[in-house]
């Protein structure tokens, strides 16, 4: 009764066919066009490509972090899970702390959110690492503050929280006050752990060519 792709390959390929042909990448380097290519196949809006922001080495810096072994910290579960183990160069240790039991006191402690004390449980793993943010502005917020505080700055983040409450503010301030960290976010409150995972299968696509 149907009429309709089956075949995942041809999927794929009339998918990101299909961005090419609506966005202009004139200028774009190759890594940093698999990477927003991604993201807007996450969201189905190639609309979204004014208003992406970016540093220009992100996706570069993001693969070559990959291939030395960086980790992957993330937010919260469904970016987790939607990074793609099988992109994954070498063998690279994805972390969300979120659900660590010592997160609830974090978060008391702190007077914050659970996403946001979340964060300072990966203290030891952030050194040179790919940061990613689907979920929480307050966990992006208290990065950057741990950041600012002194605490060891990881290769890339890859900004994507969503909402109509501090999202917005989160992302202009990784852009503005980010410590010249690479980095890759949607402006305003669109956002979102679909947009974030493709972020890093974009550059794992890449680190794994």
């Amino acid at each position: 009764m149907y009429d309709y792709l089956k075949e995942p390959a041809a999927i794929y390929e009339k998918s990101f066919a299909t961005v090419q042909s609506e966005v202009d990448f004139s200028g774009i380097t190759p890594p940093l066009q698999r990477m927003i290519t991604r993201i807007i196949h996450a969201c189905g809006m190639p609309e979204i490509f004014g208003d992406l922001a970016y540093s220009q080495n992100v996706a570069d810096i993001s693969v070559a972090a990959l291939k030395n072994g960086a980790p992957i910290l993330s937010d919260c579960e469904m970016v987790r899970h939607g990074i793609i183990q099988k992109f994954l160069p070498s063998g690279n240790q994805v972390i969300c702390t979120l659900n660590d039991p010592q997160t609830p006191e974090l978060s008391a402690t702190l007077k914050t959110t659970r996403s946001a004390a979340a964060i300072e449980l990966w203290k030891p793993h952030l050194d040179g690492a790919i940061a990613v943010f689907g979920n929480a502005p307050t966990a992006l917020f208290h990065l950057l503050e741990m950041i600012d505080a002194g605490a060891p700055k990881p290769a890339a983040i890859l900004g994507f929280p969503v909402g109509f409450v501090g999202a917005a503010e989160s992302k202009y301030a990784l852009k503005e006050f980010g410590h010249d960290i690479p980095f890759i976010t949607l402006c305003g409150r669109k956002g979102g752990s679909a947009m974030a995972a493709a972020a890093v299968n974009g550059a794992s696509v890449g680190a794994s060519k």
